[in-house]
This record gives C-alpha cells, structure tokens and sequence, in this order.
C-alpha cells in the first residue's frame, strides 16, 4: 500500500502556504509513489511537522527550523522509493 504524508502546520502562523507549496512539490516528484499528501491544521501554535503514515519525518522544533525542500524530497524519497532518481538535486544521505 502506498503511504500517505500529512504535513501538520500551525495556521495561527499562517504556515498554510508553506504546507500548501510542500504538498504541491511532493505531489509533482512522488506523483506515482504515494496515495496521498495531506494538510492538517495544528492545535498546538508553531507546529509544523511532516509524516509519513504517522512516523515523524521532520519537526521544525526539533531542527530548529523549517527545512530545504531538497533535502526533504531526499528524506522522502528514501523512505517511499529508495532508488527513484531526483534527478539535479539528488544526492545520497
């Protein structure tokens, strides 16, 4: 079965275009390799966290800060597909 990505972001910060922009770039690269990206509204204020089927891949309280969308298709890719390509901006982990 293919997994789904919900990303969590705080709509009291007005993350929702940025959760808004990551769900269009993950949908555009792994078109074919998951069943869904999904947006979910926080409760908590300052949230934004990425999953893949409700295992944590990113926390921008953890990092310290939102992350490159580069580097996130490769944390994305490994899990979802480890050998598609992500063509310029691949670069193994």
């Amino acid at each position: 079965m293919k997994p789904i990505i919900t990303i969590e972001y705080c709509p009291k910060c007005n993350w929702l275009l940025r959760a808004a922009y990551i769900a269009q770039e993950l949908l555009t690269t792994f078109a074919e390799d998951v069943k869904a990206v999904q947006l979910q509204p926080s409760e908590i204020a300052g949230k934004y966290a990425i999953y893949i089927n409700d295992i944590l891949v990113f926390d921008r309280k953890e990092a310290g800060g939102f992350i490159e969308i580069k580097i996130l298709k490769q944390l994305i890719r490994d899990f979802v597909n480890p050998e598609k390509s992500l063509g310029h901006s691949d670069k193994k982990m």
